[in-house]
C-alpha cells in the first residue's frame, strides 16, 4: 500500500512519461524499418534468400502482434509498470542475439524476441501515456510518442545511408542501436510510476472503478469503436508495415537502385514528415482534427495508386513517398492511438489497444510472408490491392468517428454512441 500511495503523491513530468515511454514506438519503428534494410544487406553477406527474409519479417511482425494481445491484458491485470519493465528487457536481449547471428536461426530468434518485446511493450506504454496525461495535452503526448515513431525510421535509415556499404557490419549496426537503445529505456522506465488511474481502478473496494468486461468490447457497449478502430488499423496498416518492411527492397530490386541511396533518400524525407508530426500535435486536441484526418485520408490512399497506375520509376515512387507521408501522420496510427485511449475505460483500455494492434500484426505477418514473392512477379498488382484496403479502413474510420467527442477521456469512458448524443462536444 505504500508504494501505491507514493505512486500516487509522486507523479512525473507527464512529457517525460510520453517521453520515456513513447520511446516503445521509436523502438518497433527501428525494429521494423531496420530489419528490413538489415535483411537486405544480409541477403548478399551471411546468404539469405527470398524466401528466409519473407520468414524473418513475417516472424518479426507475427511476434509483435503475439506481444501485444497477451502484453495488453497483462497491463490490464497486473499494472502498466511490472509489464513494460520486462518487456524493454526482452528487446535488449533479442536485439543482442539479432546483432551477432551469422545464420537464419539465432537471426530468427532475436527478431521473435524483438518483436515479442516490443508488441507487448506498445499497448501499456501508450497507456501509461494517456493515465499521465491531461485532457489539455493527451492528444499532444500521443501525438508526440508518434513523432518517436518517425524519429525510429529516421535512426535506422540514417544508419543504412552512412553504413549500409560496410556489409554485415551495417545490419550489424541496425540491430544493435535497437539493442542499446532498448537498455537505455530500461534504465530511465525506473523513474516512471504505476499510473494513478490504474492504482485507483484496483485497489480493493473501490466501487466507482467500471465493471467492464473483455467481452463487452466484441459485443458489449464498447464494440462500435473496438470494431472500428480494428478494421481502420488493421486494413491501414496492412499498407504501412508493408512499405515499412519493404521499401528499400523496392527501390533496389524493383526501382533498381542501390541501399545507400534508396536510405538516403528516406532520410532526406522523414525531416519533412516530422514537421507534419508537429501539425498533428497542434491540430490533434482541436475541432479541427478530423478536417485534417479527411484530407489525410484522402492521400494516404491515393499514394498506393500511383505506382499501380502509372508503374515504379523514380518519380512515382518520390509521388508516393509525398502524398504516403502527408496522409501517415493524419490518418494513421497517431489519430487510432488518439481514438484508442478515448473510447475505452481503465480496466480494458490496454486490452483493446493491444488486441487491436495484434490483429493488424497477425495480418500483415501473415502478407510479410509473401510479400517478396508478389514484388517480384508483380508488384503493381500490389500496390493497387493495398490502395484498396487502404481506402477501406479510412472510410470505416470516418463513418463510425467523424462525429465522435473529443477529449472525452474518464474512468467510465461512456460509449462513443452515447456520449455523441449527448455531449456538446460532439464534433471531431
Amino acid at each position: 500500500m505504500a508504494t501505491e500511495a507514493a505512486g500516487i503523491r509522486k507523479a512525473p513530468n507527464p512529457w517525460w512519461v510520453g517521453l520515456v515511454c513513447g520511446m516503445a514506438s521509436y523502438i518497433d519503428a527501428a525494429a521494423i524499418v531496420g530489419t528490413g534494410i538489415a535483411l537486405v544487406i544480409y541477403q548478399h553477406t551471411i546468404g539469405l534468400d527470398a524466401g528466409q527474409i519473407g520468414w524473418l519479417s513475417g516472424a518479426l511482425t507475427f511476434f509483435i502482434a503475439i506481444g501485444a494481445l497477451v502484453g495488453g491484458k497483462l497491463g490490464d491485470n497486473f499494472g502498466r509498470r511490472s509489464v513494460f519493465m520486462v518487456t524493454m528487457a526482452l528487446i535488449v536481449l533479442g536485439g543482442g542475439l539479432a546483432t551477432f547471428a551469422d545464420s537464419f536461426t539465432p537471426l530468427l530468434i532475436g527478431v521473435a524476441l524483438i518483436g515479442l518485446g516490443t508488441g507487448a511493450d506498445l499497448p501499456v506504454s501508450l497507456a501509461t501515456i494517456a493515465e499521465s496525461s491531461t485532457d489539455a495535452n493527451r492528444g499532444k503526448i500521443i501525438g508526440f510518442s508518434n513523432m518517436l515513431w518517425l524519429v525510429g525510421i529516421i535512426s535506422a535509415v540514417g544508419i543504412a545511408t552512412f553504413f549500409g556499404g560496410l556489409g554485415r557490419l551495417g545490419g550489424q549496426l541496425l540491430f544493435g542501436q535497437v539493442a542499446l537503445v532498448a537498455l537505455l529505456v530500461l534504465i530511465a522506465r525506473f523513474t516512471i510510476p504505476e499510473t494513478r488511474t490504474w492504482l485507483e481502478a484496483n485497489r480493493g473496494g473501490n466501487t466507482s472503478a467500471p465493471k467492464v468486461r473483455v467481452r463487452d468490447l466484441f459485443t458489449g457497449p464498447y464494440a462500435r469503436p473496438f470494431w472500428a478502430l480494428l478494421g481502420f488499423y488493421g486494413l491501414t496498416n496492412l499498407a504501412a508495415n508493408t512499405m515499412g518492411q519493404f521499401t528499400t527492397y523496392i527501390w533496389v530490386n524493383v526501382v533498381g537502385v542501390d541501399v545507400q541511396l534508396a536510405s538516403l533518400i528516406g532520410l532526406v524525407s522523414l525531416p519533412v514528415f516530422l514537421l507534419f508530426g508537429l501539425w498533428f500535435m497542434r491540430v490533434v486536441d482541436t475541432r479541427h482534427r478530423f478536417v485534417y484526418f479527411t484530407a489525410g485520408a484522402i492521400a494516404y490512399a491515393a499514394s498506393f495508386f500511383i505506382p499501380a497506375l502509372f508503374g515504379f520509376s523514380f518519380a512515382t515512387m518520390i509521388v508516393y513517398t509525398a502524398l504516403n507521408g502527408i496522409g501517415g501522420a493524419f490518418a494513421f496510427e497517431g489519430i487510432m492511438k488518439v481514438w484508442t485511449q478515448e473510447s475505452f475505460p481503465t480496466m480494458v483500455r490496454a486490452t483493446a489497444q493491444g488486441t487491436i494492434l495484434a490483429v493488424a500484426r497477425f495480418a500483415a505477418a501473415l502478407l510479410a510472408t509473401v510479400t517478396p514473392l508478389m514484388l517480384n512477379s508483380g508488384p503493381q498488382a500490389l500496390f493497387a490491392g493495398l490502395g484498396v484496403v487502404v481506402t477501406a479502413g479510412v472510410a470505416i474510420a470516418w463513418a463510425v468517428f467523424h462525429n465522435a467527442p473529443r477529449n472525452q477521456f474518464t474512468d467510465t469512458a461512456a460509449p462513443i454512441e452515447v456520449l455523441a448524443g449527448s455531449s456538446p462536444l460532439a464534433e471531431a
